[in-house]
Order: C-alpha cells, then sequence, then structure tokens
C-alpha cells in the first residue's frame, strides 16, 4: 500500500483538477462509437478478458466493478429498475474501459508520465482533499483505505492507479488542445450572448385544456387499436411461474462458531497483513523554495530569501518559542492550521532523503536543524515513535473474527445449496427443503423486472429462471445473499392484449397523440393571427390562451409555462421590440410570444468579465479538439488491431440487456 498521502510537500506542477479530468473522462465517452465492430482471431482476448488494448487486458472484473460504481451514482438507494439497468450500465463501462485505456497507452507511447509527488499533491490540494486531507490533516492509513474500499469498492493500489490515470489523461489533454486560443471578437460575441436580457408578452395554451375537450367514440378507439398494432404486438411480456429456496448465507454466518485453533490458523495465514512498520508522530514547518521558470532555472534570489526565512524560525526555536506556534504562523504547507502536525507515518514516505533520515534518527522530541529538502527548507520534530512490531492475535481478533465466519457461511452455504440442488434432481424440490428445514416459495406468474420474498430485485435470478427450460430438472443461482435453488414451474410467453384488456390505453394514447396534434394546429394559428392582426393580446382572447408577461430574462432563465430560456424560447432573444414569435412547442404548452424590450449589457461589465467568458469558451475548444483526438485514436486502434474485442465475453457480460429493455 502507497502511504505517501501521509507525506507533506509543494506543489510543484499544474495540473488539472479531479472534477475537471472526470469531466473529461465522460466526455471522451460519449465519443466512441455505438457498436463495437472488433473481431479477432488467433492470439485475441481469452476467457474472463472483454478486450485487449495495445496488449493490456480489459478485465471482465474490471467491467463489472466499474458497472456497479456507475449503477451506485445514478441510483444511489438503489431500486428496481437499478437491478434491471445493470446489463446497460456493464456495457457502458467496458466501452468506457477500453477508450480509457487506448487513451493510457497513446499517452505512454508520448512519454508522459505520472510521479507519486504530483499523485500526492493531487490528493492535498485537489477536490479529494476535503476527504482525506480535512484541515490540511491526512486521516490515517486506515480510515483511508476503509474509505477507498466503501466509497469507490477498490483496493488502495487501484485507487491510486485510477488517479493516476486521471492526472495522465488531463497531461494529454493538455498536450493536444492545450494550445486552444479564442478570439477577442468571438469573446465579446459570447458575453453579449450570455448577458442580454429580454422581456415579453407571451400567449399560453395548455395540453391539458385541450384534452378535456376531446372524446374519442368507441369506433375511434378500435380504429386507433388497429393502425397501431405494431405498438401493441406482444407487449405483455413472458411470465413465469417459478418455485424456489433459498440458502441464506446471513444466516448460516450467525451460526457459525470460531474457534481459538480457527483464528490462530488464520492469523498465521495472513501474518504480512499485521505487521505494523516504524512510524513517527512528526511536525514540521516547511519553507517553499521558488518553482523553476519557464527556462528550467531557479530564482537563487528566492532560493537565498527562502533559506534565511527558515533560518530565523530555527533561531525562535532555540531561543524558546513553542513549534507548533511557528509553524502556524511561517510554514507554507497545509499542516501549518494544525501546528505542523503530519500525524503518524512511516520515514522512508517523505520525498527527501535528507528529510527521512533525519526522521529515522531524530529522538522523541527531538528538533532538527535546517535541511534542504530540494523542494523546500524543512524543520522537523518528532512528538513521538513507534518501532516496528506485528499486531498481536488479541488486537486483530475482532476484524478477523468476522472474516472467518462469512468464509465459513458461504462454504457451508455452497455445499448445502450443492446437496439440495442433488436431493431436489432425485425426489423434487418439495421434499428436498422439508427434508432440510427450509421453506419454499412458488410464486405466480411474475415478470423479469418484480420483487420476489427473500431475493427482491435480482437480475442475476431472473436471468437464471428466464433461461431455464419449462419444467426443466431444478438449478442453481448464486446471488448476493447466497444461493437459491429453483425450477421453472410454466411459462406465458410474450402475448398481445386484445382491445378490451387495454381499452383504457388506447384511449390515453389515442387522446395523447391527438391533443399532441391539435396544441400543434392552435399554437401555428395563434401566431398566424397574431402576425396577421399585429395584436398578440387579440389573437389570444378569439382562441381562449392565457397571456402573461415576463420580467427580464437572461438566456440562462426560466419563465413559467415556457421553462428554460435556453430552449424554444431562445427566440426570443434574435427578435426585436414589437416582432411577434413562431410557435414554441414546450411538450405541454404551446406559445407564442412578441417582444417588449431588449436590455444588453454595459462595457464595463465587459471589462470585468471578458476573462471568465474566454476561460469558458477556451475548456469548451479543448474538450472539442480533445473529443475529435480520442475519437480518431480510438477508430485507427480498432483499424489497426491494436483493440480487440472478445464479442463472447461482452455478449456474457450483457446478457438480458435486449429483453430488458424490450419489457
Amino acid at each position: 500500500m502507497i502511504r505517501f498521502l501521509q507525506t507533506p510537500g509543494p506543489l510543484k506542477k499544474v495540473i488539472l483538477g479531479g472534477l475537471l479530468l472526470i469531466i473529461c473522462a465522460a466526455m471522451v465517452i460519449t465519443l466512441v462509437p455505438g457498436g463495437v465492430s472488433s473481431s479477432f482471431g488467433f492470439g485475441g482476448p481469452g476467457r474472463g478478458v472483454v478486450a485487449k488494448v495495445a496488449g493490456e487486458d480489459v478485465t471482465t472484473l474490471e467491467v463489472q466493478r466499474e458497472a456497479r460504481q456507475m449503477l451506485r451514482r445514478q441510483f444511489p438507494k438503489g431500486n428496481a429498475m437499478a437491478a434491471q439497468l445493470l446489463p446497460f450500465f456493464t456495457s457502458r463501462a467496458a466501452e468506457q474501459l477500453i477508450t480509457e485505456k487506448a487513451v493510457l497507452a497513446e499517452a505512454d507511447r508520448l512519454g508522459l508520465r505520472v510521479s507519486d509527488e504530483e499523485l500526492r499533491d493531487t490528493f492535498q490540494h485537489g477536490p479529494l482533499a476535503p476527504a482525506f486531507f480535512p484541515n490540511g490533516n491526512f486521516i490515517g492509513s486506515d480510515a483511508y483505505e476503509a474509505r477507498i474500499q466503501q466509497q469507490w469498492d477498490m483496493t488502495v493500489p487501484q485507487f491510486e492507479q485510477a488517479v493516476k490515470n486521471e492526472i495522465l489523461f488531463g497531461k494529454l489533454r493538455q498536450l493536444v488542445a492545450g494550445s486552444a486560443s479564442v478570439p477577442d471578437a468571438e469573446v465579446h460575441d459570447e458575453f453579449q450572448r450570455r448577458n442580454t436580457k429580454v422581456k415579453f408578452d407571451y400567449a399560453v395554451l395548455r395540453k391539458d385544456d385541450i384534452a378535456k375537450q376531446i372524446h374519442p367514440s368507441e369506433t375511434e378507439l378500435k380504429a386507433f387499436y388497429d393502425g397501431h398494432q405494431a405498438n401493441y404486438s406482444n407487449s405483455i411480456p413472458e411470465k413465469r411461474k417459478v418455485q424456489y429456496v433459498l440458502v441464506d448465507t446471513a444466516k448460516l454466518q450467525a451460526q457459525a462458531q470460531v474457534t481459538h485453533e480457527d483464528l490462530q490458523a488464520y492469523y498465521d495465514q495472513h501474518r504480512d497483513e499485521y505487521r505494523v512498520p516504524e512510524q513517527v508522530n512528526v511536525r514540521q514547518i516547511l519553507i517553499k523554495t521558488p518553482l523553476p521558470g519557464p527556462d528550467a532555472k531557479v530564482d537563487p534570489k528566492g532560493i537565498e530569501e527562502a533559506r534565511k526565512k527558515a533560518g530565523d524560525v530555527l533561531q525562535q526555536l532555540k531561543a524558546g518559542a513553542k513549534f507548533e506556534d511557528l509553524a502556524k504562523k511561517y510554514s507554507d504547507d497545509p499542516s501549518a492550521k494544525s501546528g505542523g502536525s503530519l500525524g503518524w507515518m512511516q520515514p522512508d514516505r517523505f520525498p527527501s532523503p535528507e528529510v527521512q533520515k533525519a526522521a529515522v534518527s531524530l529522538p522523541k522530541g527531538g528538533t532538527t536543524d535546517v535541511i534542504n529538502a530540494g523542494y523546500a527548507f524543512v524543520i522537523l520534530h518528532v512528538d513521538d515513535r513507534q518501532a516496528a512490531h506485528m499486531k498481536t492475535l488479541e488486537e486483530v481478533k475482532d476484524q478477523v473474527e468476522p472474516m472467518i465466519k462469512q468464509e465459513k457461511a458461504s462454504r457451508a452455504a455452497d455445499a448445502a445449496a450443492g446437496n439440495l440442488l442433488t436431493q431436489a434432481r432425485s425426489s423434487g424440490l418439495d421434499k428436498a427443503a422439508a427434508a432440510k428445514g427450509l421453506p419454499v416459495v412458488t410464486t405466480d406468474f411474475i415478470s423479469r423486472g418484480d420483487a420476489l420474498p427473500g431475493i427482491g430485485p435480482s437480475s442475476a435470478f431472473m436471468d437464471a429462471a428466464f433461461n431455464a427450460g419449462e419444467k426443466a430438472p431444478p438449478d442453481e443461482a448464486q446471488l448476493p445473499q447466497g444461493f437459491v435453488v429453483f425450477e421453472v414451474l410454466a411459462v406465458k410467453p410474450p402475448a398481445t392484449p386484445t382491445f378490451e384488456e387495454i381499452r383504457s390505453r388506447v384511449e390515453s394514447e389515442f387522446k395523447n397523440e391527438r391533443t399532441g396534434a391539435l396544441l400543434t394546429q392552435k399554437t401555428q394559428e395563434l401566431s398566424d393571427r397574431a402576425k396577421a392582426e399585429h395584436d398578440l393580446k387579440k389573437a389570444a382572447k378569439e382562441l381562449g390562451a392565457t397571456v402573461k408577461t415576463s420580467d427580464f430574462v437572461l438566456p440562462d432563465g426560466q419563465v413559467p409555462d415556457l421553462g428554460a430560456m435556453s430552449g424554444p424560447a431562445s427566440a426570443a432573444f434574435a427578435m426585436k421590440p414589437g416582432e411577434i414569435s413562431g410557435p414554441i412547442d414546450n411538450g405541454n404548452t404551446g406559445a407564442v410570444l412578441t417582444l417588449l424590450e431588449k436590455q444588453g449589457p454595459s462595457d464595463q461589465d465587459f471589462v470585468a468579465k471578458q476573462d471568465e467568458v474566454r476561460d469558458s469558451l477556451r475548456q469548451s475548444k479543448q474538450a472539442e479538439l480533445f473529443n475529435l483526438f480520442v475519437s480518431s485514436l480510438r477508430d485507427q486502434m480498432e483499424k489497426t488491431g491494436k483493440i480487440k474485442i472478445n464479442q463472447e465475453e461482452m455478449k456474457s457480460l450483457t446478457r438480458g440487456q435486449g429483453s430488458d429493455q424490450g419489457e
């Protein structure tokens, strides 16, 4: 595990923040062509490998982990829909990882690298700093590992490599698109567009009001049903009646007994995990030296000033000043807020050999002279020391015991399910379950999206149940909560409902279609009349539309009944005062507006905000250039065989997606 996060240091290179990199990565994914058409032959990806990208594997486990992360971000509380969408997210995750590895391979080919120091600086000063360095202090190794496991479902090395990859993305992006520039005229035009306000009258027709006037006859509804047969064909999804028995791992875990011999055996097998390296609880005062300029040279005057400042601080320490007080006053490191405290850390995690040597040799309570660490002048103080040792069995017992119980329960559940399946195939599921005292659940006819007692919404179980044959011998599926032995009792194939069965649906769809057409027709008529009469209010009164007046609104504003001004209503910004618009369709409303007044921004506002606008436009151009680069790179690597897709593994991963969507 890399524990360098405990080591402070200056931010030596300007790198894109984590949030921008994440956005960049997300934008990259949207570029990838929809289908994966690569094929492979001899030397292609094998089982458990979704793709090979420049010789690097994209594994099934990586894809599954990324898909779970995507699903968790989209549905943090989880629901039945989340389970149904897993195949879709799995497909997206595979595409994302393939593209990421392609970009990283290109970065490597170009000689771009990310050092541990850059990674540490990103953690200390980037978007993740509040999580790992609150108030400038590292949260500690145990909390660090736990948070990564809980929040990102990764090991520490996997997580740190992922962040390094994001930094590398930023470096490549800067190399490819960093030179993008924005002309002054473009900045001015964009500023005007963003800051011009409009005020207008608008007449509104509502879909709900029109719908109240529509009363279809039975003949019209039947004709609509007959004319839309393609929409209703097999719209009743396949359903199955299933019988199952759940072997619950949690219940077996609660019953599992852990002996002292079990604990000792596990402890002996995992001794290396319980070794605690030498650690020191240290404080530091860090005086930064200037960074190299564009010519790679460092200002010697700046170095001498930093050296003098550090020397003055040391003299104050020797004169009796408190280390914590001087750290708060003079240190250039985030740890200054906490009196220079870095907490417990391994001496070899300092980036400077000189500081490492001092951390190893300094006694408890000792303070160094000024150390030239290269990147800064450092004064170190050791609050406490802890020799390297191994945690005792008694110290780790509480964390080991649940793991042993889980292992025992998993083995017991696997064995119990195997025995149950064997007996069920010979004597029937009811008798086999009764012999073991396990309850049998018999469902009504269920669809793939249904939640089941003891199982909940489970795509894994539904995939198994809907791929099994009717009245086939019992089978087994593994679930997060254990194992389930099941059999399919009956199958209802997809069916087309009769008119009588879905009359209410047909009526709703008929009204919706007719209402939409009438809304479009009446809004167009409203616009035509208003223009012909040069009077929006008069035309609105004749057609029963409601007239309202907006406030002054910007392009990113909202107006009742019109919604976002960035949508269809944006036509107002291209109009002249007194001009009447064409029909504006917002789905549930139709509107026509007449511009009353337009206000442009002042020159003073432009001077104040032009840099902000320029940066925004530059970032957009950089993103566009980088997206084009990545799209071309992906296409080229597929054509030259540097990207090889394992189609069978892809199909296996995303199995069930099509049928789920069809329902």
